[in-house]
């Protein structure tokens, strides 16, 4: 049970970090109820170093740094929630970090999975098509073409 809690969990919290900060300012503006947090850490900026590996599965590597933001509130009712996201929008972080805390309430939680997560998530999914989309569009197949003389 625990670890479909958090795997539910961990896919909201990606949802919220990857949303347009326009998007998460829209949907905390909608909220029927807005909960008063108090900031456990305000949103401080800073630098991680991000991993990859060559050819999606060779040895990992240091690829570079990128800054990202990070916040954690306690709502009144003693939730709380945290946040990572790319760039330097303190905003974005803070409202991530509340609306994941909300999240996690039995009573409010499933409500706006249904409200917030949900649109938020179909809207990258539209974004990522287009941008599919975009790419394909622009796409080049090389080729070569054996001639005669090399035999």
């Amino acid at each position: 049970m625990r670890e479909a809690a958090n795997e539910q969990r961990r896919r909201w919290m990606s949802v919220l970090a990857k949303a347009e900060a326009s998007e998460i300012e829209d949907a905390w503006s909608r909220l029927r109820q807005v909960p008063a947090y108090i900031f456990l850490r305000r949103p401080e900026t800073g630098l991680v170093m991000v991993r990859a590996r060559a050819g999606g599965d060779g040895r990992p590597f240091n690829f570079g740094e990128m800054t990202v933001t990070r916040c954690s509130v306690r709502l009144d009712d003693g939730m709380i929630g945290h946040a990572y996201v790319a760039g330097r929008n303190a905003r974005h972080a803070e409202l991530a970090a509340a609306l994941d805390a909300l999240l996690q309430d039995d009573g409010r939680g499933r409500a706006l999975r249904v409200e917030v997560i949900h649109p938020l998530a179909a809207a990258q999914e539209r974004r990522r098509m287009t941008e599919g989309r975009k790419a394909a569009a622009t796409k080049v197949d090389f080729f070569t073409v054996k001639r005669g003389e090399d035999q």
